[in-house]
């Protein structure tokens, strides 16, 4: 009887059903324990006034009803909507022209997306936002370039009101080797007798680019679009490590004054309702992206 009840068990253990149980449950725990219950202990603690060292005492909709009256807020919502519609499609836009460039084969062309890539890899770290600080600096290499062509006086990148947050926005656009794989790879993918015909047609460099290219890349470049947007309004590196949200907020991120409010100024709770509104923004975005995708989205696309 043990016998056949240890066949079967094992039987079981080998069915692709139990295989698949087995193998995500690792993902399935972490993704419980890691996201899932703090998400839930986040959404209780922002309806608490809670600052780590205390308990946390339930205030109903205080922390909501406070944004209302913190200009800090509405003003770090103004930087990161700028910082996220100008730098993504800028970064679409370079990746797009990249991948056409790395499009013909040549012997270089694996170095050279390569060397491409590699800004998507390195840019988010530590050490390139600490690098980048140093470039814009009065004594960095920008202004001694700028100095050398003849410029008299060092500009200011990164204490002026209006360069501090181009410094970050350029810095984004330069991560663009992600976007640029995603081009490359459906670029591959469109037949090239598509162009041949439109070749016989007449049809020059140019029109074949907005007539075939561009309207098959179109599902591509609404993945990105989506997948950019939320790591736009998720940024938080650049503007921690450069300019710490200076001068006068001119910089300072929505995720960045979020942790300040969580970690720096005691207001946990606050933090917390801060970073369930962001979410809430990121969801109305990118149902509008997908609400609009029909509009422009070429639905026989790869």
């Amino acid at each position: 009887m043990n016998k056949t009840h240890k066949l079967t068990l094992r039987q079981k253990l080998n069915t692709e059903k139990a295989a698949g149980i087995i193998c995500t449950m690792p993902f399935l725990i972490g993704f419980l324990a890691f996201m899932i219950i703090p998400m839930c202990i986040s959404l209780y603690y922002s309806f608490c006034d809670y600052n780590i060292l205390t308990p946390p005492v339930f205030t109903g909709m205080k922390n909501f009803q406070r944004m209302f009256t913190d200009e800090v807020f509405y003003q770090t919502l103004a930087v990161t909507f700028k910082f996220a519609f100008i730098s993504v499609p800028m970064r679409l836009v370079f990746a797009l022209i990249i991948a056409l460039l790395l499009f013909k084969s040549t012997k270089m062309t694996g170095l050279y997306r390569a060397l491409y890539y590699l800004p998507s890899i390195i840019g988010g770290s530590v050490a390139v936002a600490i690098l980048w600080k140093r470039l814009f600096s009065l004594d960095g290499l920008i202004n001694k370039l700028f100095m050398a062509l003849g410029m008299k006086e060092p500009i200011s990148w990164l204490g002026d009101t209006k360069t501090a947050i181009w410094t970050l926005i350029i810095l984004a656009v330069w991560q663009f080797g992600s976007s640029m794989l995603i081009f490359l790879s459906a670029l591959k993918q469109i037949p090239t007798s598509l162009y041949e015909a439109a070749r016989v047609d007449g049809a020059n460099s140019w029109q074949q680019f907005w007539k075939i290219t561009l309207p098959l890349l179109t599902p591509n470049i609404h993945f990105n679009l989506v997948m950019q947007m939320i790591n736009g309004f998720l940024a938080f590196t650049q503007c921690l490590i450069i300019t710490q949200g200076k001068p006068l907020n001119s910089t300072l991120f929505y995720t960045v004054y979020m942790y300040q409010q969580s970690f720096l100024f005691g207001s946990t709770g606050y933090g917390a309702a801060l970073a369930w509104v962001m979410l809430a923004l990121i969801a109305v975005i990118t149902w509008i992206l997908f609400a609009t995708k029909k509009l422009w989205v070429y639905d026989g696309g790869l």
